[in-house]
């Protein structure tokens, strides 16, 4: 099973070091594994929240999300989009994008940091609408209760949590205007342009998840109407399964999956180039580490993980929103990638450990499941 599911992130991990050896000798060789455990560490939690989408989904989607995802996510977002960035923002075309990667590295890596914000800006949007829809749901299981409790409560006011998204922008781009226009600085003008695109990070989420949750709805309703073949089948010692996400569902929930692991690609790619400005280094061990990501978000589906640790997703989500609160700090100011990665690990380590604890005492108590039982049930407070 291991070796099934993670063969392919095996394969391309030997032949992308061999590649890095080839290309630049064994300093390449450091990077490039430097870069794999940076994406793989940054992305833990994505490959959590992907799995709580992908098990939605039937085997041919799951199978289109480990090919035709990872060259989007691989050739895509981790060797396209800088190249698209600094064309962009440079007023260059791609060809001389990626030529000026070569001869002046240090350019490049200059235009890149400099369309961060407004990155940061699209990508943190786009994260905290995620992280803001799941708080203010009112779920069965609960993890932190004490927060999330009230916030379910609240969650009961139309359209909250776009207004707070939509204030935070709004803090976020005065804060930027107000801090550079009070040191003089060249980047009062993108204030706008940190607007703006915090303002699309919200129109792609409302669009994708808007389009994704309207036809899983309609999948529900057919769903209902299989339940009633399926008390027909009861009768004659037939058993119909389950309806899996397919056709326009499970389409519009790939590209929700593409857009939100691109949202979870800006910390990677901009801290890439903390390490090196080379794009060929950068897309082998960013590339590599896309490819665990997604390897490890099919492993969570077919292992039941989610279902036997009911509080890694609520981990995943606030893992979520630390980096969505993260990606808008860092409009202004500049935060290591370590502190990025760690927080996301604490949380979702945080939520598998709550339970492991949930687990035993369910066991101790002599069984019992999810709502019947969460009160008895120690949660991660």
């Amino acid at each position: 099973m291991l070796l099934k599911t993670f063969g392919w992130s095996f394969a391309i991990t030997a032949l992308g070091l061999v590649a890095a050896v080839i290309y630049g000798g064994w300093e390449a060789f450091g990077v490039v594994a430097i870069l794999s455990v940076l994406e793989i560490s940054l992305s833990f939690d994505n490959a959590v929240v992907n799995a709580g989408i992908l098990k939605k989904m039937n085997a041919f989607w799951q199978k289109i999300f480990l090919t035709v995802g990872v060259l989007i996510a691989v050739f895509g977002m981790r060797l396209v989009f800088p190249v698209v960035i600094v064309a962009i923002t440079a007023k260059l075309g791609p060809i001389e994008a990626v030529d000026l990667s070569f001869s002046q590295p240090d350019r490049y890596q200059e235009l890149v940091t400099d369309a961060h914000p407004a990155i940061a800006a699209f990508g943190g949007m786009f994260l905290l609408m995620i992280f803001l829809d799941f708080i203010f749901e009112d779920r069965d299981i609960q993890w932190l209760r004490w927060i999330e409790r009230p916030l379910a409560k609240l969650g009961k006011v139309d359209m909250l949590s776009v207004c707070i998204a939509l204030i935070v922008l709004l803090i976020s781009s005065m804060t930027f205007a107000t801090s550079a226009h009070q040191h003089g600085g060249g980047h009062a003008d993108k204030a706008e342009t940190v607007l703006l695109a915090g303002i699309a990070g919200l129109i792609t989420y409302l669009i994708v998840g808007g389009l994704s949750s309207f036809f899983e709805n309609k999948l529900e309703e057919e769903e209902e109407r299989e339940h009633e073949a399926e008390d027909e089948a009861r009768k004659s010692g037939k058993r119909i399964s389950a309806i899996a996400l397919s056709g326009k569902a499970a389409f519009f929930m790939f590209l929700y999956l593409e857009v939100l692991d691109a949202s979870f690609s800006f910390d990677g790619v901009i801290g890439a180039f903390a390490i090196t400005n080379n794009i060929v280094l950068m897309a082998l061990g960013l590339g590599i580490g896309a490819m665990y990501v997604r390897s490890l978000t099919v492993y969570l589906v077919r292992q039941g993980t989610l279902d036997d640790y009911v509080y890694l997703e609520h981990g995943a989500h606030y893992a979520i929103g630390a980096l969505a609160v993260i990606l808008l700090v860092t409009i202004q100011y500049e935060i290591n990638e370590l502190i990025t990665g760690f927080v996301g690990v604490a949380l979702i380590g945080w939520s598998f450990w709550s339970s492991v604890r949930r687990n035993k005492a369910l066991e101790a108590a002599g069984g019992g499941d999810d709502a019947g039982s969460k009160a008895e049930v120690p949660s991660g407070v």
